[in-house]
């Protein structure tokens, strides 16, 4: 049988806690360990790398270049164990657990509210979410149901289309008042906030207009709707957005739309699955759920 090459976790975590504290004798009072142990347990770690993990520069330590890399990756791993640990500890024979991937903004308005009658129907399975901004395998990533941004067409996945999309161009209240533009055109004036991951939304939303603008790709752009819509209400700029990341804000009138014009999506939000998950009970029952939460006529995102 073959020999894993790895060190113990004991040594691992001795040296993850003497890079956070910089130095042997707080990492040995964090671990509750004596100094002298968490000294032998990185040195027998270097032994094994073979490579210096730390250096002392002026009775501290500093991690050296193999050991900034190694540091990365430990954690990871670390963090893994710990994530298993406390997943099998709350586990329960008559219970399952349901991996979901949600886009962080589809989650958080417009999945959630779906969730508790979810939770009281079904007692037994418990729900795990992770937060993903693009598209990826699910099967590599042991995810048992997602929800995509997209064409509606992804290999050996089936997929359900829950929601269309329409964007609107909101700005905070104030902002607005100061600057008073007349119409869609004078929002080019103002500073422009964009999501990176469609850097051509705001081009799009004033050729549809017929708005010739050279400023519809300037601004600054985020990862995610949550820090733009934020900056927006702070005054910020205006924002072009999905219509249902800001019902709450518009209405408490944080933000207002600035124009009547809705840029309409050829991409729209699905729920995913591996084909062969199909079958699973708790996959069913999950998916049946959700569609049964849209209208008739296929909820849209208005």
């Amino acid at each position: 049988m073959m020999t894993r090459n790895l060190p113990s976790t004991t040594a691992m975590q001795c040296f993850e806690a003497a890079a956070r504290h910089k130095s042997f004798t707080r990492a040995a009072e964090a671990l509750s360990l004596t100094q002298s142990a968490v000294s032998k347990q990185v040195a027998q770690l270097e032994a094994h790398l073979q490579h210096k993990l730390f250096r002392r520069v002026r009775r501290s330590l500093v991690l050296t270049p193999e050991g900034a890399i190694y540091l990365s990756d430990v954690r990871k791993v670390l963090a893994q164990i710990e994530m298993s640990t406390h997943a099998i500890m709350t586990y329960s024979g008559n219970s399952e657990v349901l991996k979901v991937a949600t886009l962080p903004s589809f989650g958080a308005r417009w999945l959630a509210d779906r969730l508790p009658a979810f939770l009281a129907d079904n007692p037994r399975i418990s729900l795990e979410f992770h937060d993903r901004v693009e598209d990826f395998d699910l099967e590599q990533q042991n995810i048992d149901v997602a929800f995509f941004y997209g064409h509606g067409s992804w290999p050996d996945l089936e997929c359900h289309k829950l929601a269309d999309e329409e964007m609107v161009a909101v700005a905070a209240p104030e902002l607005l008042a100061k600057h008073a533009p007349s119409g869609a055109r004078d929002l080019a004036e103002l500073p422009l906030l964009h999501l990176s991951t469609r850097p051509e939304a705001w081009h799009q939303w004033f050729t549809e207009q017929q708005l010739g603008t050279d400023r519809s790709y300037h601004g600054t752009r985020f990862e995610t709707f949550p820090m733009l819509i934020r900056t927006a209400m702070a005054g910020g700029g205006v924002a072009l957005v999905p219509r249902f990341t800001v019902d709450e804000e518009l209405a408490a009138e944080r933000l207002v739309i600035t124009s009547p014009h809705r840029l309409r999506s050829a991409s729209a939000y699905y729920l995913v699955y591996p084909e062969h998950l199909g079958e699973l009970a708790k996959v069913r029952r999950f998916v049946g759920h959700i569609l049964a939460s849209l209208s008739p006529a296929r909820e849209s995102t208005r």
